[in-house]
């Protein structure tokens, strides 16, 4: 039995792309593809610290879709690769409401995952009269409770083997708790 649900949309490509300068340091990595004419939607990657991918696009229905994909601050192709100098979560908000502006989008849908569920809720609370949906996955909400998962108790846990390397860079004394 095939289940249509389960399917992505077929590959395509970006229509545009473009670099967004963003301060005097930083300049995001942007792409659209789908229907220019269509509902606009934003795809906020994970991380901090990842960055966009070809399937991304995918997720939406390219007739329907206006598909916006960008790398954040630091992140993928945007520049500075990996620079935390003014990134800060309000720097990403503020970068995705100039984003959207220059786009000349009124309002759009938030499609977060991860850390893009955070950030995707603190645009929607600075910018709620410019979000039409947010559609949110893997909701990471940096509470102390996940964070210790993920750093300390559960990851450690199911991928031993991956965790290690992460770990035997914090001195044996410290790794009781590395928050």
């Amino acid at each position: 039995m095939h289940d249509d649900r389960r399917t992505l949309y077929p590959e395509i490509d970006p229509h545009r792309t473009f670099r967004l300068r963003v301060d005097p340091l930083h300049e995001l990595y942007v792409e659209e593809s789908g229907n220019p004419d269509g509902k606009p939607v934003l795809f906020v990657h994970g991380g901090p610290g990842g960055g966009t991918e070809p399937k991304q696009r995918r997720y939406f229905d390219p007739k329907r879709y206006r598909i916006v994909l960008f790398d954040q601050r630091g992140c993928g192709r945007s520049t500075p690769h990996a620079s935390l100098e003014r990134n800060t979560t309000w720097h990403l908000v503020a970068d995705m409401e100039l984003l959207r502006s220059h786009l000349r989008i009124d309002r759009w849908m938030l499609f977060g995952g991860s850390w893009g569920s955070t950030l995707s809720l603190s645009y929607a609370i600075r910018h709620p009269e410019r979000v039409s949906e947010l559609v949110l996955r893997g909701i990471f909400l940096l509470r102390r409770r996940e964070l210790e998962w993920f750093y300390q108790e559960g990851a450690s846990r199911i991928f031993p083997d991956a965790f290690a390397p992460y770990r035997d860079l914090v001195p044996a004394a410290e790794r009781s708790d590395l928050m």
